[in-house]
C-alpha cells in the first residue's frame, strides 16, 4: 500500500508546504504543468502526493481517502463536525497564520466586546423586527463561539464574495472572517471586537483516523515522522 499525502495544489500554501517538507529532506514537486495535478515525492519511499485545494483536504481526510493532509486548522474545524474523531493534528507548520475574528462598523463606538454585541443585537431586533446579520463563511465556528459567550438575537448570512464588503453593501450589520493583518477590515471601516480571536489558524499537518492504515502505511508514517522530527 501507499501512504497518500494531500497538500494544497497551488499558491503560497503549496510553496510553503513544499519548503517545510524539503527542510526535512523530503522533496515534494509538481511533475506537470500548472493545469495538471501530477506530483512526486523524493527522499522517502511509499508516499503518493495528492494535490487538492486546501478546502477539499478536510473532507478527504474525514472520508479516509488520504492518510495525511496539509490544510488550515480553521478549515478542519469549520468543515468537520466532531473533527477530533476524524483527524489528529500531527504538527503545526508555522505558516499560513490568520485569525478568525468578529468585526463591526467602526462607527459603533460603544460596541467593543461580545457583551456589547449581545446588547446591540437585542436592541437591533427590538427596533427592526429581525435579527442582526453577521456575514461569514465560517458558520460552525462562529455559531459555537457566540453560543459559548451567550450572544443571542443574531443570524448568520453566508458571504459568497468579499465578506468585508457586506456591511458597506448593506447585506449585513457585522462580519466574521479570517484576517492576517486587519488592513482590509480597516479599509472597509470595520473594527475587530476585543478579546481573543474565535480561532488562531495556521497550516497544520493532519492524520486521518478514517483511512485504511496497513502495516506498511504505519511503517512509512513512522519513517516520515522521524524525518520531520514529530510524533506520529
Amino acid at each position: 500500500m501507499t501512504l497518500k499525502l494531500g497538500v494544497p495544489s497551488k499558491g503560497r500554501l503549496m510553496e510553503k508546504t513544499f519548503d517545510w517538507f524539503g527542510a526535512a529532506g523530503i522533496e515534494l514537486a509538481r511533475t506537470g504543468s500548472d493545469r495538471e495535478y501530477a506530483a512526486a515525492v523524493n527522499g522517502l519511499d511509499g508516499i503518493e502526493l495528492v494535490l487538492l485545494s486546501a478546502g477539499e483536504i478536510p473532507r478527504e481526510l474525514a472520508a479516509g481517502r488520504i492518510h495525511l493532509g496539509v490544510t488550515g486548522s480553521d478549515l478542519v474545524r469549520e468543515k468537520l463536525g466532531a473533527w477530533q474523531e476524524k483527524v489528529t493534528e500531527l504538527a503545526p507548520m508555522g505558516f499560513g497564520h490568520a485569525d478568525l475574528v468578529i468585526a463591526v462598523p467602526r462607527c459603533w463606538v460603544d460596541v467593543n466586546t461580545l457583551d456589547d454585541l449581545d446588547a446591540v443585537a437585542a436592541a437591533f431586533r427590538a427596533n427592526h423586527g429581525y435579527r442582526l446579520r453577521i456575514a461569514t463563511k465560517y458558520h460552525r465556528l462562529i455559531r459555537d463561539h457566540l453560543r459559548i459567550h451567550g450572544v443571542a438575537d443574531y443570524q448568520l448570512v453566508d458571504s459568497q464574495g468579499a465578506t468585508e464588503g457586506t456591511v458597506k453593501n448593506e447585506t449585513a450589520e457585522a462580519i466574521a472572517d479570517i484576517t492576517s493583518t486587519g488592513e482590509t477590515l480597516r479599509a472597509n471601516h470595520l473594527k475587530i471586537l476585543s478579546g481573543n480571536p474565535v480561532h488562531k489558524s495556521q497550516a497544520t499537518l493532519f492524520k486521518s483516523r478514517k483511512a485504511d492504515w496497513t502495516g506498511g502505511d504505519r511503517a512509512t508514517l513512522k519513517k516520515l515522522c522521524t524525518k520531520l522530527g514529530i510524533d506520529g
